[in-house]
């Protein structure tokens, strides 16, 4: 009765990994389903930049709009696998339908400040509204220009403009020493290969471990 009940339960740990692995497989072709209809997002063509953009209806819509870009800048910390250590510079566009905010691109640490040349540019991007806010995050520096996250209202205020922050793609005339942060899906988390792995292996592991405890009690008894 004993070896009857082990089997069940054995058989019943099986089915829960087994389980979890087939759910995490589920999972990651639908997060490989969505990251693809997000690039398609990003990549098509740019549309005028609507009157209202909604964070959740207009994220990573591309748009172009052209204005004039003002002299103040602020710098937003960041680090990339390429270039290292730097800043993404976020300035103010004056169009037609009012101003909004522009996130230039990246500049290294040390490199100096490149400011618009006040001329009248276009600018080819996505609509973003980023979230790089936790915990650990520091508050922003505003009197010294350091931010630590893209914190739209925030910049919004300090250079009035609406909370609506477009990341270019290409700007005409391109900047000199600034190199464009589009957005891309990369930052998208998809570890679900992983979880399968995991889950599948613990199912390996447990199947291993249950029949040779299986074979030495059957050893025992001959």
């Amino acid at each position: 009765m004993r070896n009857v009940i082990a089997i069940i339960l054995s058989l019943a740990v099986l089915a829960l990994f087994i389980g979890l692995g087939t759910w995490q497989l589920q999972r990651m072709k639908w997060k490989e389903g969505l990251i693809a209809e997000i690039d398609a997002r990003i990549a098509a063509d740019p549309v005028s930049l609507p009157e209202n953009p909604d964070p959740i209806r207009d994220k990573y819509l591309p748009v172009e709009l052209a204005g004039e870009m003002t002299s103040q800048t602020l710098r937003v910390l960041v680090s990339t696998k390429q270039a290292g250590a730097g800043y993404r510079l976020i300035s103010a566009l004056q169009t037609d339908q009012g101003a909004v905010l522009i996130d230039r691109g990246f500049i290294r640490v040390g490199q100096g400040l490149p400011l618009p040349n006040g001329n009248r540019v276009t600018v080819v991007g996505n609509l973003h509204w980023p979230d790089e806010r936790d915990r650990a995050t520091p508050e922003n520096d505003v009197a010294d220009n350091t931010w630590f996250a893209r914190d739209i209202d925030q910049m919004a205020q300090v250079l009035g403009t609406k909370p609506v922050l477009v990341v270019a793609r290409q700007m005409a005339p391109p900047e000199r020493g600034v190199q464009p942060l589009p957005v891309t899906s990369e930052s998208i988390p998809n570890r679900h290969l992983e979880y399968v792995g995991t889950w599948f292996l613990l199912a390996l592991t447990w199947s291993v471990m249950t029949l040779t405890l299986l074979w030495r009690k059957k050893r025992r008894n001959t």
